[in-house]
């Protein structure tokens, strides 16, 4: 493999190479650094595989906006794109979009097993919690195989 991941959502305005990441020491998916930043979940499938290709991204970080600030607006029918490191397209149609409190994540929907290729955007969501610094709920993006 020789090029990088690309991530591509006309919704949004987001076209971007991502990052890899892994999981921190909770074993929770690792978060980009930066706001513009978008992760790839590297022990996942790569989109174009049977299994779920997670992605990830701020709604903001340190008072700027983030990559995935407007991810709760998208809805069923819209596209996501993505180019594989080998260099080969692949496109994904949204089929849902939901809101989860952090403490009731939907883990197997977002990382189990499925039969087909398919797709998750991640970030968080709902209200803000000053005392924790942190959002109370994540909001997920489900796609399939176009």
């Amino acid at each position: 493999m020789a090029g990088r991941l690309r991530l591509t959502v006309p919704a949004l305005g987001v076209d971007t190479d991502t990052l890899a990441l892994g999981t921190d020491r909770n074993n929770e998916l690792e978060v980009p650094s930066t706001a513009q930043g978008v992760g790839w979940y590297r022990d996942g499938s790569l989109p174009g595989d049977v299994g779920p290709a997670v992605f990830a991204g701020h709604i903001n970080l340190n008072g700027r906006d983030g990559v995935f600030s407007k991810l709760a607006t998208m809805r069923p029918g819209q596209e996501v794109l993505t180019v594989r490191p080998d260099g080969r397209p692949v496109r994904f149609v949204v089929t849902q979009v939901e809101q989860h409190p952090k403490n009731a994540f939907p883990t197997d929907a977002v990382y189990g097993p499925t039969s087909a290729p398919e797709l998750r955007l991640i970030t968080c969501g709902g209200s803000f919690d000053r005392g924790s610094g942190s959002y109370r709920d994540n909001i997920v993006v489900f796609a399939r195989l176009a």
